[in-house]
C-alpha cells in the first residue's frame, strides 16, 4: 500500500537575507528603483542624449550601493568624454585639418572623415582636406577612393603633387600604376 501524501503548503517566499538578517523590504524597493532609473540613464545614453544621461546618472551615484557605483562613474566618464567630443571648436579650417590629422594618427578613421567632409563642406576648395582623405583612404587600403582624392588635391593646387611623393603614409600605393602616372606625369 502507497503511503497517503499528505497536500503541503507552498513555502512561503522568504525576504532576502544579508549577513545581518533579512534584508527590510524598503531595501528592495529603492534597490528596485535604482535599477529602474540605471536602466533609464543607459537608454538615454543609447539615443545619444549624453547630458541628460550624465544628470540621471549624478542622482544615482549618491544614493546607489557599492555595488554599482563604479558602473555609474564609468558611464559617467563615457558621458562627459561624448560631450566633450561633440563641442570641439575651431578658429580656422587649417586647426580643424591639425585636429582631423591626429584622429587619423590615431587610428579614428571614421571621426578623422566626418572632419575632412566638415572641413570641405565649410570650404569646397580646401586642397588639404581633399589630401587627408587621400591619406585616410590609402592607410585603409581604398586605391580607388584614394586616387580620386588625390587628384582633385592636386588640381586644386599643384604643390600637393611634390608633397606626395615625399609622403610615406602613401607608401602602400608606391605599386600601383595610376598612382605614378599622377604623381610623375612627366615620365
Amino acid at each position: 500500500m502507497a503511503p497517503i501524501k499528505s497536500a503541503a503548503p507552498a513555502p512561503a517566499k522568504r525576504a532576502p537575507r544579508t549577513l545581518n538578517g533579512a534584508a527590510p523590504a524598503t531595501q528592495d524597493a529603492h534597490r528596485a528603483q535604482l535599477i529602474s532609473s540605471y536602466e533609464a540613464a543607459l537608454q538615454l545614453m543609447q539615443q545619444g542624449k549624453f547630458d541628460k544621461a550624465h544628470q540621471a546618472f549624478d542622482k544615482m551615484l549618491l544614493a546607489s550601493p557599492g555595488d554599482m557605483v563604479d558602473r555609474i562613474r564609468m558611464y559617467i566618464n563615457a558621458c562627459v568624454q561624448q560631450i566633450a567630443k561633440g563641442k570641439t571648436t575651431f578658429s580656422s579650417h587649417e586647426e580643424r585639418y591639425d585636429y582631423a590629422i591626429s584622429l587619423l594618427n590615431n587610428g579614428h578613421y571614421e571621426d578623422a572623415r566626418q572632419e575632412f567632409h566638415a572641413i570641405l563642406s565649410a570650404n569646397s576648395s580646401a586642397d588639404y582636406a581633399f589630401y587627408g582623405l587621400a591619406v585616410l583612404a590609402s592607410m585603409t587600403g581604398d586605391s580607388h577612393e584614394c586616387l580620386e582624392h588625390l587628384t582633385e588635391a592636386i588640381r586644386q593646387n599643384p604643390r600637393n603633387r611634390i608633397q606626395a611623393r615625399a609622403d610615406s603614409d602613401f607608401q602602400d600605393m608606391a605599386d600601383d600604376p595610376r598612382f605614378t602616372d599622377l604623381l610623375y606625369p612627366e615620365v
